[in-house]
């Protein structure tokens, strides 16, 4: 492996632990809120997964701008902004999908609802899936250096 090989590969390996931290605090706060809502205020699951990850947003941009992609050059935060709005309504889209989808598979194979542990296990595989298309959005779209005017 080539001296530059190594660098790319050490620089991706920080690059996606720091990803994977500020996932890891999003994440807790989305599981959280997402518990909270369900189960103390009574709300509809898909409405919960949604607004608990709306929340969890806040605490991903904030921390990957800052912290993940600090490094790189900025756009323009209005289009940083927007491009993230967009990437993250994709991802909230599919995860609620999934959340509707393994809800429904659930009543179609136990004949009830899922109870709180399959449900949570249901809202962590959508979590799972998300993470990856959340770093491709992050990594090639939203935090990627400007290109050369």
């Amino acid at each position: 492996m080539t001296t530059l090989n190594r660098a790319r590969l050490r620089r991706a390996a920080v690059i996606g632990s720091r990803f994977l931290l500020v996932g890891a605090l999003s994440t807790l706060i989305e599981v959280a809120a997402f518990n909270l809502f369900v189960y103390a205020f009574g709300w509809d699951t898909v409405v919960s997964k949604i607004i608990a990850s709306l929340i969890a947003l806040v605490n991903a941009y904030l921390g990957n701008r800052e912290f993940t992609f600090g490094h790189r050059d900025r756009r323009s935060r209005r289009q940083e902004l927007l491009l993230f709005v967009v990437a993250n309504a994709a991802c909230t889209v599919l995860g609620a999908l999934i959340v509707w989808g393994g809800e429904a598979l659930a009543w179609a194979v136990l004949g009830e609802a899922p109870g709180p542990v399959l449900l949570n296990v249901i809202n962590l595989f959508s979590i799972a899936v998300v993470v990856v298309a959340r770093f491709g959005f992050y990594h090639r779209v939203v935090f990627r250096a400007p290109r050369a005017r």
